[in-house]
């Protein structure tokens, strides 16, 4: 299987590789050197119904494949996701921006194991069933949606596509996907994955365009019944107020304004080492990041001095490079937005401690758009930095005296994704947890995944829960048969 790139890339609709109906295209470039390196479809409203075409052909054999079959396939698209990690790695650094040890270590692993997870998944969902004594015996059944619609962002492209792709697929859907248009070379080489692995035409159609128009026309179409969307909460609203009045399942994973708790008695060494990583992990462009750094203030100067010193260290450059730390954010457009939001950062009253410039690195990265890690304090809870995301290598810090001052910090946002809680005290760690306003809460960690577990936020980080039998629950609908005995 070849996965070259080419300059043009394609839809992949009913197993074939198409242009897009309309014939435009749109530039591809890669952050980190500013320049165009292809070509991305510019798809409509004409090829979303080219897609619903296909879907429907195939949705009739798929969803009634035995789950044994289904095991096979997406297990095998797993197997060739591994297979072609370097391959894959590399594209999506060079699309993305990000340090290819990331993309090795982290965002291509995880798209194979989402499949694999799912594919051993579906063969063991189950059903209910209730006994009424002598009366009569209710079993559910639960079964696919039918045409679903998956829409995921630019920051983990791989890694979120297929966390909402498989599960899916696994229920026995049809998909019409559509990957962010910053970064759609992976999406792409997925295609051409899923062929070769047996996956029968129509059943995944990834159709490349912007959101308000490709995106648009996947929620506005009426035989698309279930929409399953990451990004941002601006994004979430509009999807909303199309697809609640049409009475489409909806699923949300918005942002987040992640507080970071640390106490004193925590496990300093390696609260410190896993504070700078869930702050600047692939340059801060993960919502799950901890972009509220809130210290007890007995130990805030010595955490402050320590914590700067350590992100003064993280190198920024070529992501191609083994020892670059922080590659370049993913787009100018994003690049311009991160340099506005710590210029208002300033302006409120910031003191930057560490980073707040561009970097400009030699070579053929001279033009990338590259931030230097960035350490702001002196800003209170309202403020504009501590209350919108800025989804970029930008921090604030933040003291606070007692447990109920930190819970009023962590919890004083529009926002309720993620909280991470460092302390060596287990009676503060389950009060906390249970008052933290978090659809997840890490103790002493950050980002250890459990692929069974419920993943979502609460409050405007969205609607809904991802993962394990939540993502197979909400591809599938549920049939109660009653029959009296």
């Amino acid at each position: 299987m070849n996965l070259a790139v080419p300059y043009h890339l394609e839809n992949f609709i009913g197993g074939h590789f198409i242009a897009p109906l309309s014939g435009q295209f749109t530039d591809n470039i890669n952050p980190a050197t500013g320049q165009v390196y292809g070509q991305i479809p510019e798809s409509n409203d004409k090829d979303i119904q080219a897609a619903v075409k296909a879907a429907k052909k195939a949705f009739p054999e798929w969803s009634t494949t035995p789950a044994e079959k289904k095991f096979e396939i997406l297990n095998r698209i797993a197997d060739l996701i591994d297979q072609h990690l370097d391959e894959l790695a590399l594209a999506e650094t060079i699309d993305n921006g990000k340090p290819l040890w990331l993309s090795k270590r982290m965002d291509i692993p995880r798209a194979s194991s989402n499949f694999r997870f799912f594919a051993t998944a579906i063969m063991h969902f189950s059903n209910e069933s209730h006994a009424m004594e002598d009366k009569a015996v209710n079993y559910t059944l639960r079964q696919p949606v039918g045409i679903v619609g998956c829409i995921s962002p630019w920051n983990l492209p791989l890694y979120l596509f297929t966390w909402k792709i498989a599960p899916a697929l696994a229920a026995g859907n049809c998909v019409i996907a559509k990957p962010s248009e910053v970064t759609p070379v992976t999406a792409f080489l997925l295609g051409k994955i899923c062929k070769e692995a047996g996956l029968p035409d129509g059943v995944l159609n990834i159709v490349h365009g912007t959101g308000p128009v490709c995106g648009e026309a996947i929620v506005k179409h009426p035989e698309i019944k279930a929409i399953s969307f990451t990004g941002s909460t601006r994004a979430g609203e509009r999807i909303a107020s199309v697809a609640a009045p049409m009475f489409k399942k909806l699923s949300l994973e918005l942002g987040g304004k992640n507080p970071a708790l640390i106490f004193a008695d925590c496990d300093w060494e390696k609260m410190m080492k896993e504070t700078v990583r869930s702050s600047f992990s692939n340059q801060g462009q993960i919502c799950l990041c901890s972009s509220r750094i809130l210290v007890e203030k007995s130990v805030y100067e010595k955490f402050k001095h320590e914590f700067v010193e350590k992100v003064k260290q993280l190198t920024v450059g070529d992501p191609l490079e083994e020892k670059t730390k922080q590659g370049a954010v993913v787009s100018q457009l994003h690049f311009n937005k991160v340099m506005g939001c710590i210029e208002k950062a300033k302006e409120e009253g910031g003191q930057v401690l560490c980073g707040g410039h561009a970097v400009h690195p030699e070579g053929a990265c001279s033009g990338g758009y590259f931030i230097q890690p960035t350490v702001i304090e002196n800003l209170g809870p309202a403020c504009i930095t501590n209350q919108e995301e800025i989804f970029g290598p930008v921090v604030t810090l933040q003291p606070f005296e007692s447990e109920a001052e930190a819970l009023q910090l962590a919890n004083a946002t529009h926002y309720g994704l993620a909280a991470t809680l460092w302390t060596q005290d287990i009676s503060r760690a389950h009060r906390i947890s249970a008052q933290l306003q978090s659809g997840i809460v890490w103790v002493n960690c950050w980002l250890v995944r459990d692929l069974r577990t419920p993943f979502g936020g609460v409050k405007n980080s969205g609607v809904g829960r991802e993962g394990g039998w939540e993502a197979l629950r909400f591809f599938t609908e549920q049939k109660n048969v009653c029959i009296q005995l």
